[in-house]
């Protein structure tokens, strides 16, 4: 029985989605990972074709699973894009063995989502590059900031000077203008104090930010929902992540322009890195407009200070929504097509959510 446990332990684990099947293709197990992979319960999909775990394609895994058949011999693949239900293409290897000592013709199917970790890697490379940056821009501020306050007070006192109402509006311009800067320059350097951790329910902060968008844009804009109520709560500071939803949010609003749909959408994530720490169960928020999406040479630099495809944009909302969820232990994913971006971001809600986990 201990024995079982730990193998049991170690399936749960593994970051590979493993299915069983019978001779007639029908799934007898699946688990935890390949549940997130197809996005249905083991429970669900036991006894039911392994074609309708790809039902836009479903080929795709009964061909391979024949083969292994009928040929009594393992049969591999890599790089194989997979359609799932929904339309969501993935990049997975995958590997059919015939389980011999059934003698019934059993399979055991193993598949590793690959662009899972280039999305690992670039979430890294991401986060270092961030640190770095933001390492620069605390020096910057710094020589920034005190000539800027030495600008203003000059612009102060020379206004007690002045009694002419049009020259002292040259003064008010310096003082504006310094305050602005300082405030860009706050901006940039993205989270600064520290977070105050309480439990926080996710849709509370996403019904937030719906209900100041819907305000400041009554018409033509639609914020659709799609919760998962069993959420648990996560440790993390609330107005910061109103903040970092709300600045995504814009970034929607203003890609749609006059009128459009954005979406809502929560779900648990099992068996998921985050960086590169393993957490057993994550909370995932999915932010989707069906606007043109974000143009392909800025998909790996919209996450950068000062990258905007607006020329308008300061191309600051992004970094300091990324800085915010990084500072939360979690991470913030793009897709991005014409008719759908989405921002995925992924929080554990167990800051220690490490291998250890229980």
């Amino acid at each position: 029985m201990q024995s079982e446990r730990q193998a049991q332990v170690i399936l749960d684990r593994l970051n590979t989605a493993i299915l069983t099947c019978d001779p007639d293709l029908n799934v007898t197990a699946m688990n935890p990972a390949g549940e997130q992979m197809f996005g249905v319960s083991a429970k669900q999909i036991r006894q039911r074709s392994l074609a309708t775990l790809v039902p836009m394609d479903p080929a795709t895994l009964s061909t391979p699973a024949l083969k292994a058949l009928s040929s009594n011999q393992q049969v591999t693949a890599h790089d194989v894009t997979i359609t799932l239900a929904g339309g969501r293409s993935i990049k997975v290897d995958y590997t059919v063995t015939p389980l011999h000592e059934s003698g019934q013709g059993h399979l055991l199917i193993e598949l590793l989502q690959v662009d899972g970790f280039l999305d690992i890697a670039r979430d890294q490379l991401r986060m270092d590059q961030f640190a770095a940056n933001r390492d620069v821009l605390r020096g910057l501020a710094h020589e920034v900031k005190n000539p800027l306050g030495g600008l203003r007070g000059a612009a102060q006192l020379l206004e007690r000077q002045l009694s002419d109402r049009d020259v002292k509006q040259y003064t008010r311009i310096i003082i504006h203008e310094a305050d602005r800067l300082r405030h860009l320059v706050d901006r940039m350097m993205g989270v600064t104090r520290p977070i105050k951790e309480i439990a926080v329910n996710i849709h509370e902060v996403l019904e937030h930010v719906r209900k100041l968008i819907l305000v400041e844009f009554q018409q033509g804009i639609t914020v659709e929902r799609d919760y998962d109520p069993s959420l648990p709560a996560l440790r993390g500071d609330k107005d910061q992540l109103i903040q970092a939803v709300l600045n995504m949010v814009r970034n929607a609003v203003d890609a749609l322009g006059e009128s459009g749909l954005i979406k809502f959408r929560t779900r648990i994530q099992r068996s998921v890195y985050v960086g590169q720490q393993w957490h057993r169960c994550v909370i995932r928020v999915d932010i989707e407009d069906n606007g043109p999406g974000i143009p392909e040479h800025l998909h790996e630099r919209v996450f950068y200070p000062m990258v905007s495809a607006r020329a308008e944009g300061s191309g600051l909302g992004l970094p300091i929504a990324q800085d915010i969820v990084n500072h939360h232990h979690g991470s913030i994913q793009l897709h991005s097509e014409p008719g759908c971006t989405r921002f995925t971001i992924l929080l554990p809600f167990n800051t220690q959510g490490s291998a250890n986990e229980r």
